[in-house]
C-alpha cells in the first residue's frame, strides 16, 4: 500500500513535468507552467519520503527515486533565475544617477469587482510614481481614478466591463497615445511615448492578454500571439522601451522566455526574486503574473511588491534609471532560428498574418535629433498587426 501511494505520487509529478513539453496550447497543459515552485517543493518532499520509506537496494525503489529527482531538478531549473542563486540580468542603478532620467511605474490589476479604491489611491499618493497603470478597471474604477488627474493630467482610458479595461495616468507628458486591440476585439492594449524630465523619449506598451483557463479561453493561442506581436514591435528599436502589465503568464514559462528572446528586453527580477503577485489571497499558490520588461538602456533603482488592497493581485512598483551606457553592459536572452520559427507558429495559430515591414520602418533613435520623440511610423509594426484600433 505504501509503495503504491509513493508510486502514484511520483507518476503524478512526472506527468505534470512532461505534459508542458508538448507545447500544446490547451489550458490544462499550459496551466502546468504556473506551479513549478510548488511542484519543485512537492518533489523535494517526495524525495525525502522515498529515501525514508523505499528500499534503495531494490530496482523499483531506485527507479522511482531517479524519476522524482529528475522531475524536481527540471522544475527547479525553470525557477532558478528568479532566486538569489542567479546573477542579475539588470544592473543596479548608480546612486548618483540623475533623478530627471528616472521613471517609476505602479501597475495594479484592480479586480473589477473590488471596491477598495481608496487603498490603491492611498498607495499612489504615498509612493508618487510617475505613471499609474490599472488593469480590469471599469467605469466605476475610472470615476475614482480620475481624482488623480490634478497630479496625473496625462491619461489614456479604456473602461470596460469585461475585466479587460485599462487606464494610464501619468505625471510625465505622453505623446502618440493609442489604444489597440491586437488579437481580440474586446481586449485592449495601450501604447504611448513618455518624455522623461531629462527630455528622453521612452516608448511604453501596456498589455493584458487573455489567460488560458476554462472560464476565459480554452487555449493560450491569443495570449501567446499578443506577446509575439509586442515582442516583434520593439525588437529592433534603439530607443528606450518598457513593456508592462498582467501577462496572465508566469515569468519562467516558455512563452514568456520566447517574448524576452524576440523582444530583446530584460527582466529586472532575474537574480532578485519572483515577486509573486497572484493570488493575493492564497499564500501557498502565488505566481509572478504581473511583469515589467525594459530595454538595455535602463538600470534598476528599485522594485517592490506593494500591500494587498482587495484585489486578487498585488500591485508592483518599479523605478528605472535611463543610463545609455548600460546597454553595452547588460545581456538578456538571445533569439535563435528555432525561436523565430516558434514565434511565427504562434501567430499562424492565432490567424495573425505577419505584415511586411516597410523599407524604412521608422528612423531609429540614432538617426533622430536628440530629444525628438519617435514618429508614428516607428510604432507601425504594432499598427500593422492590429485588427482593431483607436487613437485619441
Amino acid at each position: 500500500m505504501e509503495f503504491s501511494v509513493i508510486t502514484i505520487l511520483a507518476a503524478i509529478l512526472a506527468l505534470a513535468t512532461v505534459l508542458p513539453l508538448s507545447r500544446s496550447p490547451r489550458w490544462w497543459v499550459r496551466g502546468l507552467d504556473f506551479p513549478r515552485l510548488q511542484l519543485a517543493i512537492a518533489g523535494l518532499s517526495l524525495l525525502a519520503v522515498e529515501l525514508w520509506r523505499l528500499d534503495m537496494d531494490a530496482l523499483p525503489g531506485q527507479a522511482i527515486l531517479a524519476i522524482t529527482a529528475a522531475c524536481t531538478l527540471y522544475q527547479g531549473w525553470w525557477i532558478l533565475p528568479y532566486t538569489w542563486l542567479h546573477p542579475y540580468e539588470v544592473r543596479p542603478c548608480a546612486g548618483s544617477n540623475d533623478p530627471s532620467a528616472r521613471i517609476s511605474i505602479l501597475a495594479a490589476n484592480v479586480l473589477a469587482s473590488n471596491r477598495n479604491a481608496d487603498a490603491l489611491l492611498s498607495m499612489v499618493r504615498q509612493y508618487r510614481p510617475d505613471i499609474v497603470v490599472t488593469l480590469e478597471s471599469n467605469a466605476w474604477w475610472q470615476a475614482r481614478l480620475d481624482t488623480l488627474e490634478d497630479d496625473y493630467p496625462n491619461t489614456i482610458k479604456c473602461p470596460l466591463d469585461n475585466r479587460y479595461g485599462m487606464h494610464v495616468y501619468s505625471r510625465l507628458p505622453l505623446e502618440e497615445t493609442a489604444t489597440r486591440f491586437l488579437i481580440e476585439a474586446n481586449v485592449p492594449s495601450m501604447h504611448a511615448t513618455a518624455m522623461l524630465r531629462s527630455g528622453q523619449p521612452v516608448q511604453l506598451h501596456f498589455v493584458h492578454p487573455t489567460p488560458p483557463s476554462p472560464t476565459e479561453s480554452d487555449a493560450s493561442i491569443g495570449r501567446d500571439a499578443e506577446l509575439v506581436v509586442v515582442g516583434r514591435a520593439v525588437q529592433d528599436l534603439d530607443i528606450p522601451v518598457i513593456v508592462a502589465g498582467d501577462l496572465n503568464d508566469v515569468a519562467w514559462s516558455a512563452t514568456t522566455r520566447l517574448f524576452r528572446k524576440i523582444s530583446g528586453l530584460l527582466d529586472p527580477r532575474v537574480g532578485r526574486g519572483m515577486f509573486n503577485t497572484f493570488h493575493a489571497g492564497h499564500w501557498y499558490m502565488r505566481w509572478p503574473l504581473d511583469h515589467l520588461f525594459h530595454s538595455r538602456h535602463f538600470t534598476l533603482c528599485s522594485m517592490a511588491r506593494l500591500p494587498a488592497f482587495g484585489s486578487d493581485h498585488f500591485p508592483v512598483l518599479v523605478e528605472l534609471a535611463h543610463e545609455p551606457g548600460a546597454k553595452h553592459r547588460q545581456d538578456g536572452l538571445e533569439a535563435e532560428a528555432e525561436d523565430r520559427r516558434r514565434a511565427d507558429e504562434k501567430l499562424d495559430r492565432a490567424g495573425v498574418r505577419k505584415p511586411v515591414r516597410p523599407a524604412d520602418p521608422g528612423r531609429r533613435a540614432r538617426d533622430r535629433p536628440r530629444g525628438r520623440p519617435p514618429g508614428q511610423a516607428e510604432r507601425s509594426w504594432i499598427a500593422l498587426y492590429s485588427r482593431n484600433s483607436s487613437s485619441p
